[in-house]
């Protein structure tokens, strides 16, 4: 290929910062580039011993800790197919994936050596199973990769469209899909990260989000831009704060629970979280309201990403420059490396201002669905374009705001409504935390606007409370937005990424699970 892969990437910085930190364990020594190249060289060894080489299928299941970097390094640098599965999954969520993935050999941590040993029974094609050290099932890929010898780190020639991944979507829609991730795909998003991205000019990551999952995007660039990934096992609110501090982190990627985790937290107040320099964050929507109280509790250090698995992390950027008021529910510009079109369901682009479903085409472009060609065709097959599915407006200058997915849109009374707007105005209320805006079948209407809100503590939804929320949105929207339901609960439904699930909250709404 005309342009080093991912893996080429990585290998030559590791090579380059050979004496330097690149790693810092939550538990255990820091780790240099010859160390981490050491290391992934002998994994890639004892795999390949058990036939798991260039191509092969491989599963992960793991939280974050060091050795899951080695999987990824001698993934991107064999070009294993690899397929994550997300720590927070159920069983029969990995055994589909696991199966429809056709995956052979799965590694696993410790900690889910029985959910491994439910998989090997249930699933056919899979036939091995490795752990991160000692389990009561498996072979222990640790133990055996501390005796292998030592050997110059390779890394495989592949082209560019070789499948590295196949990445299983949230399933916020329905069943989940396996989007196919090529060479191509995965190095120009790593391309267009260090490109146009604001990294501090040396990186202290702490990396506390899955690295099976987004997380492991930010391997690459930090190590190529001479930083170093802190590496922490799970989110948890006040240890990370304690980090921040304690570490002198000067960069980390959250999703927006998360960020109202942190201003949430008793001990925010205390902390000194001076060094930080750029907050990464996407995954799901904002609450603008939030991330205001967020720029004036912790600083105008935030940057949004956007982008889904067909596409992922860099559709568009909103700098930190560019978070000031009247802006903040935006996703930012789309990225100047990708080709970018909002346009209306027969394809035609819409004029600014009106919303319109992103299309995008470019390297970064995933390779399809694996094994669903039509599925495939619908999304991806327009001369080089993917329907994303997000509906967008774009204003005078370019700034994007997602006003929801096309399959989220609720039609009521013959108008569309999308529920991102309903809920960035119920957002606005000082009595909001979280909300969630799905469409409810109803007789008269087709679809019933129903609001499903967490209050902040103080607040109860009395006759009062739900008369000011539905005047907020009349006032922001129009009478047309205005919720016909708005319900409380404890807490919203959230997929494994973060999202609030819409599949789970509209079935809660008509099961009537929801009070």
């Amino acid at each position: 290929m005309s342009q080093p892969h991912a893996g080429q990437l990585l290998a030559q910085a590791l090579s380059e910062r050979a004496d330097q930190v690149v790693v810092r364990p939550s538990s255990g020594e820091p780790i240099t580039g010859a160390d981490l190249a050491s290391r992934i060289s002998r994994f890639v060894q004892v795999l390949a011993e058990h036939q798991v080489s260039t191509g092969s299928p491989l599963g992960l299941l793991s939280g974050n800790h060091s050795d899951v970097l080695t999987l990824i390094g001698a993934g991107q640098t064999q070009g294993y197919r690899r397929t994550a599965l997300h720590p927070l999954g159920s069983v029969a969520d990995h055994a589909f994936v696991l199966a429809d993935a056709g995956i052979s050999t799965l590694i696993v941590d410790p900690a889910y050596a029985d959910v491994a040993a439910r998989l090997i029974t249930e699933v056919d094609c899979l036939t091995q199973v490795f752990t991160l050290g000692p389990a009561a099932i498996g072979t222990d890929l640790v133990a055996l990769a501390d005796s292998a010898p030592e050997e110059p780190l390779s890394v495989a020639d592949l082209a560019e469209d070789h499948v590295l991944s196949v990445t299983y979507t949230g399933g916020t829609t329905g069943r989940p899909k396996g989007v196919v991730g090529t060479v191509s795909s995965l190095s120009a998003m790593a391309r267009v990260m260090l490109a146009e991205w604001e990294f501090p000019q040396r990186p202290r990551f702490l990396m506390c989000t899955p690295l099976s999952h987004a997380g492991a995007a930010f391997f690459t660039p930090v190590v190529r831009l001479g930083g170093e990934l802190v590496v922490t096992p799970r989110f948890d609110p006040g240890e990370v704060l304690r980090l921040i501090e304690a570490e002198q982190i000067n960069a980390t990627m959250l999703v927006p629970s998360m960020i109202y985790a942190l201003l949430d937290h008793p001990d925010l107040a205390d902390r000194d979280l001076g060094s930080l320099e750029t907050v990464f964050y996407g995954a799901a929507p904002i609450n603008p309201v939030r991330l205001q109280q967020a720029l004036e509790v912790i600083g105008p250090v935030f940057a949004q990403y956007y982008g889904q698995s067909e596409c992922p992390m860099v559709v568009s950027y909103l700098s930190k420059a560019a978070h000031i008021p009247g802006r903040l529910g935006s996703c930012g510009r789309p990225s100047p490396s990708l080709r970018t079109s909002l346009r209306d369901s027969e394809g035609h682009p819409v004029e600014t201002g009106r919303p319109g479903e992103i299309w995008v085409a470019g390297d970064v472009v995933a390779d399809g669905y694996w094994n669903r060609p039509e599925e495939t065709e619908a999304a991806f097959g327009h001369d080089g374009w993917l329907r994303t599915g997000d509906v967008a407006r774009s204003d005078e200058e370019g700034y994007w705001t997602i006003v929801d997915r096309v399959k989220d849109m609720i039609v009521t009374g013959g108008f569309n409504v999308f529920s991102r707007e309903v809920e960035d105005a119920l957002a606005t209320h000082r009595a909001i935390a979280q909300v969630g805006v799905v469409g409810v079948p109803d007789e008269r209407w087709g679809e019933a606007v129903t609001a499903v809100v967490v209050l902040r503590a103080g607040f109860d939804l009395d006759e009062s409370l739900q008369r000011d929320l539905k005047e907020v949105v009349r006032v922001a929207k129009g009478p047309v937005h205005v919720p016909k339901r708005i319900v409380a609960v404890q807490a919203l439904p959230l997929t494994g990424l973060g999202k609030v699930d819409k599949v789970a909250l509209r079935t809660a709404m008509l099961t009537e699970q929801i009070p």
